[in-house]
């Protein structure tokens, strides 16, 4: 079916809506890349099986979706039309489910999440805690549609925003509602989306690009991924009104080859937009025309930056050019080109469907809406989160993540990717924006939030980092290449054991070359995690290298393993436990260890039950 005009699409979603009998039960399962992960697809082959056994396929309706963010409680199964959400589904429960919930609409208590501080059982998504406290502007559709399903899409209301543009908005008119939004590029830099696309209108070329940056690369960061795999047709709406706004009959869909899901969904999305007359020639009989083709990155972490992806799409080496260039007015093959990532052309559907206006009542005085974020690391409920603009750490870190697990200390958390900063303690009442967390000596980046705990050892974690950003730079430049590499050898240094005082200096010195004369945004920001972690943790490179210590017990060269006589019963577990084969003594008598032979595993210290393992 092609849709021939606005008209059209309208009366396609309306027999869409009177076609679909809001009593009926749908069976809502989560199944994104996380979801498939944990067991989703066999969930979903048994409620298929199930449901065929009963003769229910015509009864009931199977909806198979991205991911709804709370990856610690996949696979998720909701049940409509009474939103009964039900966490860690396996294939043995789906026969209960149809039985007790679909068919008798009674609840499998055991299914159900727990409510925030207590063991008592809550029964909607809306109430659970990791949803309760965050605003879901565009995570939220993804339990509504089948991302392989356009009808799905239009039936929530899907290109309706390009619809209104194209019967109301002159390109001008669009530029200036976003402008008036907000809106901020969700991929790190946080450039007003608006002001982008109106430079890239006004810049002179024989033709105009739109690019979507779906070359998602930070260690921890699946936001983007969640949003195509989920929603792709949101991300195709919001490329063709920036289409129409900056004058581009073509445009180009980034993403990781390492997304199978995401890139499958995409092109699905994609032919199937194509089939209908959302792309392609005279859009909805319109004079306007845009086509998308999906390019697939190598899985280079420089080609996140502009202009070494551009570079990718052109079919040369992934290699960024210098700062002054400006891809808006010389990006792809010269030519102006627009770029933003997914989650900013995700937001622009839902900018011109409920206004400017409406949007910027949404998070701060200079970062409106919400942001998507990947919670992980030493945290209770890892997952995607959704927050305004404006929400704590703490908030976000405890209400919605529920804090450290086994009651151990916070330490920091790490926002931005490998390009960001580590955050103490004492910045968790710190508003989350963009601003603010850049004051901080941190970065919004693309949405990545790693928490640690007290058994974090920050130069390690600085260590990691820095050897990531050394083995992804390009090679183009001098200071990232090589000042990369000196920093993670001066770290090793540290780490190992072959500290030096004068290492700080260097490495303070190293981070101020490295960020002013780097050729790319890359190298920039590269010393951000020595940066941070030498301002608010500088006593762990003192114990390191003064020492001989590593507070955290992580750095394996200076951590000794004891076993205190006094305590030691000789009951002999640890020596079985110990893979090293480290441990000896005669039983009931008190144990030792070899330190020449100890792997340092902390094996023994799991296992002993009399807190007799000293480590030092």
């Amino acid at each position: 079916m092609r849709l021939s005009s606005p008209e059209a699409l309208t009366e396609l979603r309306q027999r869409l809506i009177s076609e679909r009998d809001p009593a009926t039960p749908v069976i809502i399962i989560s199944a994104g890349t996380c979801g498939r992960a944990q067991g989703a697809g066999l969930v979903v082959d048994a409620f298929r099986s199930e449901l065929e056994k009963r003769n229910l396929t015509e009864k009931v309706v199977l909806r198979v979706t991205g991911c709804h963010g709370y990856c610690q409680a996949e696979p998720i199964v909701i049940i409509q039309p009474n939103d009964i959400f039900y966490r860690n589904v396996r294939p043995e429960d789906v026969a209960e489910i149809i039985e007790e919930t679909v068919l008798n609409g009674r609840l499998v208590e055991r299914l159900l999440a727990s409510a925030e501080g207590n063991t008592n059982k809550v029964i909607h998504p809306s109430e659970v805690p990791f949803y309760a406290h965050q605003q879901r502007l565009l995570l939220s559709l993804n339990e509504l549609i089948d991302p392989t399903s356009i009808e799905d899409y239009i039936a929530i209301g899907g290109y309706s925003a390009l619809a209104k543009v194209l019967m109301n908005y002159t390109p001008e008119q669009v530029i200036e509602e976003v402008k008036k939004s907000g809106l901020r590029g969700r991929g790190g830099g946080g450039f007003p989306t608006g002001r982008k696309w109106e430079s890239c209108r006004n810049a002179k070329g024989d033709v105009h690009y739109v690019i979507c940056n779906a070359d998602e690369g930070d260690p921890g960061a699946y936001m983007d991924r969640s949003l195509l795999e989920g929603n792709p047709h949101s991300i195709l709406e919001g490329m063709l009104i920036g289409a129409y706004a900056i004058g581009s009959t073509e445009g180009f869909i980034y993403v990781r080859t390492e997304y199978p899901l995401a890139v499958e969904h995409t092109t699905i999305a994609v032919e199937k937009a194509r089939e209908m007359g959302l792309l392609g020639e005279n859009i909805l009989g319109t004079d306007f025309s845009f086509d998308i083709k999906i390019v697939k990155g190598s899985g280079a972490f420089v080609c996140g930056e502009s202009t070494a992806l551009m570079a990718s799409i052109e079919g040369r080496a992934g290699e960024p050019r210098a700062k002054h260039i400006h891809t808006v007015e010389s990006g792809l093959w010269n030519q102006p080109t627009n770029l933003n990532n997914v989650e900013t052309w995700a937001n622009v559907p839902l900018i011109i469907q409920k206004g400017a206006e409406w949007y910027s009542q949404i998070g701060t005085e200079h970062s409106k809406g919400t942001k998507i974020f990947s919670l992980v690391g030493t945290i209770k409920n890892t997952g995607l989160v959704e927050v305004p603009m404006g929400i704590t750490l703490r908030d976000i870190i405890y209400k919605i993540g529920g804090g450290i697990p086994g009651d151990r200390k916070f330490k920091a958390v790490q926002t931005g990717g490998p390009s960001g900063g580590c955050l103490p303690a004492e910045y968790l009442d710190l508003p989350v924006d963009f601003d603010r967390l850049y004051e901080a000596g941190s970065m919004m980046g693309s949405g990545g939030m790693i928490v640690m705990d007290e058994n974090t050892c920050m130069v390690d974690v600085a260590k990691y980092f820095v050897n990531f950003l050394k083995d992804e730079s390009c090679g183009k430049c001098t200071p990232c290449r090589e000042g990369l590499a000196q920093m993670h050898r001066i770290l090793t240094d540290i780490t190992e054991g072959r500290g030096q005082e004068s290492h700080i200096e260097t490495l303070e010195w190293l981070c101020d070359i490295i960020k002013h004369t780097s050729l790319c945004a890359l190298g920039g920001s590269a010393p951000n995690p020595v940066m941070s972690t030498l301002k608010y943790f500088r006593d762990e490179y003192i114990a390191h290298i003064k020492e001989r210590r590593c507070p955290a017990h992580v750095c394996k060269a200076l951590v000794h393993y004891s076993i205190d006589p006094e305590k030691c019963t000789g009951c002999g577990v640890c020596r079985t436990k110990c893979p090293g084969e480290a441990i000896s003594g005669e039983k009931k008598q008190p144990h030792i260890i070899d330190e020449d032979k100890c792997v340092k595993c902390g094996v023994c210290k799991e296992v002993c039950k009399f807190d007799a393992i000293i480590i030092r």
